[in-house]
């Protein structure tokens, strides 16, 4: 299968680094790959409001995010959003790009598989998704393992 164009919805998570990594990893020499952060503005807020330190924190993230396809060689299309929900965004611009794929980093959630803006992206996407998390958290097995090694 030849992937052209990728996307890595990005967030300020050790995930979202890895996702970057991996797709530059998938993307062919011609593939161009937009990363896209999403900034969620509050119902109370404008949609075009300025939230000027989410604007420069996401301009630092995804200058660091193109720095990672520069050592790959790949080409980068940076782009920030600002949405009420960071899932209908990243859907939404999957399908006016024609995606061919999303991969998506997502950390665990201790009461669910993941947060619900990867829930929304796997569920509704019409491109196929690659999810990118980190190993479940080992303190509710090892507190459950020394419980019963102390019986």
């Amino acid at each position: 299968m030849v992937l052209r164009k990728l996307l890595v919805p990005v967030a300020e998570n050790p995930e979202s680094e890895r996702a970057m990594d991996v797709a530059c990893q998938l993307a062919d020499r011609h593939a161009m790959i937009a990363v896209l952060h999403v900034i969620e503005i509050p119902p109370v807020l404008p949609l075009a409001a300025h939230m000027l330190d989410e604007e420069r924190a996401a301009h630092q993230l995804l200058e660091r995010m193109a720095a990672v396809a520069d050592r790959y060689g790949v080409n980068v299309e940076p782009r920030m959003l600002q949405d009420r929900s960071a899932g209908e965004a990243i859907v939404g611009f999957a399908a006016r790009r024609e995606i061919d794929l999303i991969v998506i980093g997502a950390p665990r959630k201790p009461h669910a598989a993941f947060g619900s803006t990867a829930e929304h992206v796997l569920r509704k996407a019409d491109s196929r998704v690659m999810l990118i998390a980190a190993a479940p958290v080992r303190k509710a097995v090892d507190a459950a393992a020394s419980v019963i090694a102390a019986a």
